[in-house]
């Protein structure tokens, strides 16, 4: 039998071949996120070198975004570049690195020393002791927490796609209620121009009471319509803030007059189920975790009869120079327990982790052809506004400019028609503001969970029905 000695060295060498050891930077656990970001989004996170604040570079990059009117775009990158949430899961991944590099250590041996006097006799021990089951079981453990780790990393990956999502929805939001909001002025101008003119024409006999009434709760209407688009601005406003991570003297950026126009034709994606499968994190961090159950009940039944594995060397001197030497091997005895409710917990765990993955997988293929039904329903009806109502429209009020022209209508019939305009102008910022949701909803279900929201009721509702009713 091989001394004690050796056996000892002979394992711990075995054990550092197969183990190996792990770093514990982060930045080893942080590469596999930011290669996932650039293949899915082309973006990059920016990992703070401190926890106080962004690299010089950074800061520079983010100033310069907010100096000009940010766009949808740059709303992204200063997310990326500036959200303290994200920053966040980039260090939950440095913890997990650290608990990957903690298990790949060789186990500290243990030392033990012990004065025995027995008469005139006294003797000292010494003695080593290594956990040699968890010397065995390091490999089969580092297989565990590597995949634990690539599970957090897509899951991490999957949190900075939807922190993506929502903020290209935010921004959306934000700049079709500054959009909105203009033309509900617009509106408000108009009625209080009829209003006056009302008014006056009233004074001086030319105008009843009704008509007056009727000129007064259209201008009421619309400044209440005002006061809402307001209200909606500055909500939709603090939510890109929030969706930014943007605070104090970063809160004065401005943002675009209007949304983007909408793409010219409308793209088809046939095979869009089966790239969504393939690119959708949450299906692979589920697949991962089905794998890792897996391997975890290959353990469970490897080491069923393992519990407790120790082996250790002993050495003894007496006063009289007597020397000893002995080694040791501990081994709890099934007796009672033999593992098996081990084993049928870590089967059950399976395949209830089995069905859980299938179930995301058929989840994911009915929410990718929602998204896309719903953009595709959204730019249909956006391009319909866009080409065919508000071309009416201005072919309406350009036939009535000629008719007041001509003195065939009133001033009032030409204001009550201005009116009708710029609601069907309000229309189209809204089924723009649909469009642009929708396409940030389908970009987030090719990758992870959408929204899959309708959209809210329109902004300019209230004063296209005012508008039109009058």
């Amino acid at each position: 039998m091989r001394p004690p000695r050796s056996l000892a060295w002979a394992a711990l060498a075995a054990t550092a071949v197969l183990a190996g050891c792990a770093t514990s930077s982060p930045d080893t656990a942080i590469a596999p996120v930011q290669q996932q970001l650039r293949q899915h989004t082309g973006a990059t996170l920016a990992r703070w070198p401190d926890a106080q604040a962004p690299s010089p570079e950074a800061r520079e990059r983010l100033r310069t975004l907010l100096a000009a009117p940010l766009t949808l775009d740059g709303a992204v990158e200063v997310a990326l570049l500036h959200h303290r949430g994200l920053q966040a899961s980039l260090a939950d991944l440095g913890v997990t690195q650290a608990e990957l590099a903690q298990v790949t250590r060789l186990p500290n041996p243990g030392f033990t020393f012990s004065r025995t006097t027995s008469g005139e006799e006294i003797e000292w021990e010494r003695g080593l002791h290594l956990n040699l089951g968890r010397l065995l079981l390091m490999p089969l453990t580092r297989t565990l927490e590597d995949h634990r780790l690539a599970q957090q990393q897509a899951q991490t990956t999957l949190a900075v796609v939807t922190q993506i999502a929502g903020v290209r929805r935010a921004w959306v939001e934000a700049v079709a209620a500054e959009e909105s909001l203009r033309y509900l002025r617009q509106v408000h101008d108009a009625a209080e121009a009829g209003a006056e003119l009302a008014r006056r024409m009233a004074q001086a006999g030319n105008f009843n009471k009704l008509a007056l009434a009727r000129e007064q709760s259209f201008e009421a209407d619309a400044l209440l319509n005002v006061a809402r688009g307001e209200r909606a601005r500055d909500a939709s406003r603090e939510r890109l803030n929030r969706a930014l991570g943007l605070w104090g003297d970063q809160l004065g950026y401005t943002l675009p007059e209007r949304l983007p126009d909408l793409p010219a034709t409308p793209t088809e994606q046939p095979d869009i189920e089966s790239r969504a499968l393939a690119q959708r994190l949450d299906v692979q961090a589920a697949k991962t975790a089905t794998a890792q159950t897996a391997r975890a009940l290959g353990l469970t039944r490897t080491t069923r009869f393992l519990n407790v594995l120790e082996v250790g060397a002993t050495r003894s001197v007496t006063n009289d120079g007597h020397r000893s030497r002995a080694w040791e091997v501990g081994l709890e005895l099934p007796l009672f327990d033999w593992g098996d409710a081990k084993v049928a917990r870590a089967e059950a765990t399976y395949t209830a982790s089995l069905h859980r993955t299938a179930a995301i997988a058929i989840d994911a293929r009915s929410e990718v052809r929602e998204a896309y039904r719903h953009w595709r329903h959204a730019w249909d009806i956006a391009r319909h506004v866009q080409t065919a109502v508000v071309p009416l429209k201005k072919r309406i009020h350009d036939e009535n400019l000629l008719r007041y022209n001509g003195m065939l209508i009133g001033v009032f019939e030409l204001l009550a028609d201005a009116r009708a305009q710029i609601a069907s102008v309000n229309s189209a910022i809204d089924a723009r503001r649909e469009f642009w949701l929708a396409d940030a909803d389908l970009q987030m279900a090719m990758l992870g969970r959408p929204t899959l929201s309708a959209g809210a009721a329109p902004a300019s509702s209230t004063a296209a029905d005012a508008g039109g009713g009058h």
